[in-house]
């Protein structure tokens, strides 16, 4: 069993929040090497707003019953499984090579009922930054951040074996991604669990992509 770091909840407005645990998975760096050599990466084309793009990095899918690249994820799994009283379908992976690979500011809208969502984020390698800013500004929506950052925007910068667990309405009301960086910047995998309640009214035209793996 994953003996993981607590988690410490903040809430970005009345209805999102976000846990976050430092040094949540112990010898991350170590696992970082053996998930980057164990998976098959692809770079496939996605369809984005009606055409197909190489994303700038490569990704990965497992599903809850395929063997993982390592057994520390399955009990990663497992660990958020009790934690959240959820169950995911299984987890994606993404690989930013180098400071050149990022993710457009983006909410994940393919999971399309987004009043009530639990997205957990394990970074292995590199710290990068990983910002947060509100779809819109208004009232309450900067708790986390210095009052006089007049957009909102956070950057939670995990690093190796950090978790941040989005919840709540985050993905209706809030954009996160992962920008590009200048000069060296070594490897990082992202290691990604989502779950939607399915409550409230759906998103029509969902998003920029077909509906794709989530848990319930």
């Amino acid at each position: 069993m994953l003996v993981a770091a607590p988690l410490e909840r903040h809430w970005l407005d009345r209805t999102s929040w976000v846990d976050i645990g430092r040094g949540w998975l112990p010898g991350a760096d170590e696992l970082y090497q053996r998930v980057r050599d164990a998976t098959q990466w692809r770079a496939g084309a996605m369809w984005r707003y009606e055409k197909y793009v190489v994303p700038p990095r490569l990704s990965a899918w497992y599903d809850a019953g395929r063997p993982p690249p390592v057994p520390e994820l399955t009990a990663a799994h497992a660990a958020l499984r009790r934690r959240y009283g959820i169950e995911f379908d299984g987890y994606g992976m993404s690989y930013y090579r180098d400071g050149a690979d990022s993710v457009a500011v983006h909410r994940d809208k393919e999971l399309r009922w987004l009043d009530d969502t639990v997205i957990a984020i394990l970074t292995l390698g590199a710290r990068r930054p990983w910002t947060v800013k509100p779809v819109r500004l208004a009232p309450g929506r900067r708790i986390l951040n210095d009052p006089s950052d007049a957009t909102g925007l956070l950057d939670l910068a995990p690093g190796s074996g950090d978790l941040l667990v989005l919840g709540g309405r985050a993905q209706a009301d809030w954009l996160h991604g992962v920008p590009k960086v200048a000069g060296h910047v070594s490897g990082r995998i992202s290691v990604q669990w989502r779950w939607t309640s399915r409550t409230g009214k759906p998103l029509q035209g969902a998003g920029y992509a077909a509906a794709r793996h989530f848990g319930r």
